[in-house]
């Protein structure tokens, strides 16, 4: 796909040129920091991490935004206080705005921190809350994935379609380990347990938005994760969904900025992954 032509168009700007340019540049600024960082501190728990790379790229990221849309509000992840409470306010305070840009500068800062090359920049805008553009960018790879609402997905130019398993016990599906252990941690670990025999394999990487790319690229077949934030998810969502996939709540319930516990799959597999989850009690509502 040429980006820049099928991108949506306000006052002959590319809303989809713009985050392409912020994810390309951030990842490559923020692979020049792989072992490089100074600071690390922990946010909600010890395994909720933040380096001043995560901030220095949200910054890069929001500055070059404005630049094209100084008008446009912006939610990301590092200028939340830490917390789910806090980031349900935060997205309650930003939603309704026109256009919304929802930001991820590191998803996997953990594996960033220890060079594990599992990490990505994820950029969403939201139109009146409805995601409108999906950039997942993959620094290591040099994967960009992109979306756009109506349009179709796209990975190295190629247009993406989602995983062709009917089954779940033919599908590599991913999840994540919530860093909310009194929690989320605990719920996701049932599914885990639930899952485990019922799949062909199943793939804990570190990264949302990059497991939710893989499902719309057909990598994988389906992933959940409790205790999620928009900014994990919002890119992610576009991509599967414009790729013939399916996200909703763990109810089965369409996708919307709100959902934190997530479930996203081929489409196919997608009832049984819910029963699946269901019967493990994974349900934090």
């Amino acid at each position: 796909m040429n980006e820049e032509h099928n991108a949506s168009v306000v006052g002959g700007k590319s809303f989809t040129a713009v985050a392409i340019n912020c994810a390309s540049k951030a990842g490559e600024w923020i692979k020049t920091k792989l072992g490089n960082y100074n600071q690390l501190q922990s946010k909600y728990s010890s395994q909720d991490l933040v380096t001043e790379v995560d901030k220095g790229s949200e910054r890069l990221i929001r500055n070059l935004i404005a630049t094209h849309f100084p008008h446009h509000s912006f939610l990301g992840e590092e200028g939340v206080e830490p917390g789910p409470d806090a980031s349900v306010k935060a997205l309650e305070e930003a939603r309704n705005a026109e256009y919304l840009w929802i930001v991820d500068p590191i998803d996997g800062t953990t594996n960033f921190v220890h060079g594990f090359p599992f990490f990505c920049i994820s950029i969403a805008l939201a139109h009146h809350g409805e995601v409108i553009v999906g950039v997942v960018y993959d620094p290591m790879r040099n994967e960009l994935f992109v979306a756009e609402k109506g349009k179709g997905a796209y990975v190295h130019g190629r247009k993406m379609g989602v995983a062709s398993e009917e089954r779940l016990r033919e599908s590599l599906v991913a999840t994540g380990l919530p860093p909310d252990q009194q929690a989320a941690l605990p719920l996701n670990l049932r599914g885990i347990n639930q899952l485990a025999p019922k799949v062909r394999n199943l793939r804990i990487a570190g990264s949302a938005a990059l497991h939710m790319a893989y499902v719309a690229a057909g990598r994988l077949s389906g992933f959940w994760e409790i205790g999620l934030n928009s900014w994990d998810m919002a890119a992610g969502s576009l991509l599967i969904q414009e790729s013939g996939g399916t996200v909703t709540d763990m109810n089965g319930e369409p996708y919307s900025l709100a959902v934190r516990n997530v479930t996203a799959s081929n489409g196919r597999i997608h009832d049984e992954l819910l029963t699946a989850l269901k019967e493990a009690e994974t349900s934090a509502e």
